[in-house]
């Protein structure tokens, strides 16, 4: 018998009650175990698998754009920010990670330290920067006083350090002071710089940052996806040719195709489509072939999605984390919301299930990062962040497939 959560009847969970407050409930779970990650020096803190400040723990760029993003479509979803997540998320940015030298923005500060002094590494990554555009857009329509300023800032260097104009793709990294140190280019880079453009584009109007997310979803999809059996190569040298034999950071740059990331991909595809006015036909096929492949992948027997592929789709790394989960969960949503059949929804419950037996910590709140839970660690040191897990939780409970946060905003699904 499926537990109340799961739904009474046969109608789509996205539209059962049960189901949408088991969401909701996650969700405030999750905002609720993460309010610790407000450290005692001002900044902000990764956590252990109970809540509290890991020893020594790096503030890192992505992980702050992430809590601000987080906490922003917290509070636009009517949960208010209780520990000041975002005031003090925006406060690192503008005062830590912001490099007043050499502009751009540092990727990790010292123990949630917020003055520059505190620089642990000043790397400048696209990857970083691309979630500093978010964060800025979400917390602009999240009503923050700062938002403007920081998103002027980032979408200046963007524009003047990152963006191949000829390329029409962000280029990936650099020395403190803007020296090129490789010549990689990736696509997790650009994958995020998506997402951050059509948050842009949501939170300002402007068209240009929604022209550009249409040109990487199509150099990646149209292009690379579609010539390689709808698996999109990760790696590329410095003329964008795939890259099949790089291996880097076995975190953000694992050798082979990452299956997690073809369903970020087919969610943003139809989300940009949708803002797009609908204009090209061909997109939701696109967007379920990403989906159909990588789950076809992917899956493992005893539940759960491989990390990493090969190029022929065999699994490479078997490590069942906790984001390419709620990644598919968002995925199959958007199908489901746009064009429904019974395989999206027997995989949409099958991924809950899955996150719910093996992922969700139900005594503290929160996810763990790998199947298994706190016994399981590999990869990770604790619970790395909210972003990934609020969103599965968040994004099935708005209507449609793009302006979320604003259909948050009106729908309010978790206030109390």
């Amino acid at each position: 018998m499926e537990q109340a959560w799961l739904g009474r009847d046969r109608r789509p969970w996205l539209h059962d009650s049960a189901h949408r407050a088991y969401l909701a409930d996650d969700a405030r779970r999750s905002l609720d175990f993460f309010d610790a990650s407000a450290g005692p020096k001002g900044g902000l803190v990764p956590l252990d698998n109970a809540g509290r400040p890991l020893p020594g723990g790096l503030q890192e760029l992505h992980a702050t754009t992430r809590l601000v993003h987080s906490y922003g479509l917290g509070q636009l979803a009517g949960r208010p920010d209780r520990a000041g997540i975002v005031d003090r998320g925006m406060a690192a940015l503008w005062r830590g990670h912001r490099d007043g030298r050499h502009g751009g923005y540092v990727w990790a500060l010292s123990e949630g330290a917020v003055a520059e002094g505190a620089v642990a590494d000043g790397t400048k990554l696209a990857y970083g920067h691309v979630f500093v555009l978010l964060a800025a857009s979400t917390a602009k329509l999240a009503g923050h006083p700062d938002a403007d300023r920081l998103l002027d800032d980032i979408a200046q260097v963007l524009e003047d350090r990152f963006w191949d104009a000829d390329a029409g793709l962000f280029r990936d990294e650099f020395t403190r002071d803007w020296q090129p140190f490789s010549t990689y280019r990736g696509m997790n880079a650009n994958m995020h710089g998506v997402e951050a453009l059509l948050a842009a584009h949501e939170a300002t109007g402007d068209s240009e940052y929604l022209r550009r997310a249409g040109g990487i979803l199509k150099f990646f999809i149209a292009g690379q996806a579609a010539a390689h059996g709808w698996r999109i190569p990760e790696h590329y040298d410095a003329d964008w040719r795939p890259d099949p034999g790089y291996e880097g950071n076995p975190m953000f740059r694992p050798a082979g195709t990452t299956p997690g990331h073809s369903f970020e991909m087919a969610r943003l595809l139809l989300q940009y489509w949708d803002l797009a006015g609908r204009p090209d036909p061909d997109a939701p096929r696109q967007a379920r072939l990403l989906v159909e492949t990588a789950l076809s992948d992917a899956w493992m027997g005893q539940g759960g999605l491989a990390y990493t592929l090969g190029a022929d789709g065999t699994v490479a790394r078997p490590d069942r984390y906790w984001w390419p989960v709620t990644e598919a969960i968002g995925a199959l949503a958007a199908l489901i919301k746009l064009d429904p059949c019974p395989e999206d929804e027997d995989w949409y419950r099958r991924l809950w299930r899955f996150a719910d037996d093996a992922l969700i910590d139900h005594d503290r709140g929160g996810w763990f990062p790998e199947s298994g839970g706190p016994v399981a660690a590999g990869q990770f040191q604790g619970k790395p962040d909210i972003y990934h897990a609020l969103q599965a939780d968040l994004f099935p409970l708005a209507p449609g497939l793009s302006r979320l946060s604003a259909a948050l905003a009106q729908t309010v699904p978790l206030k109390a």
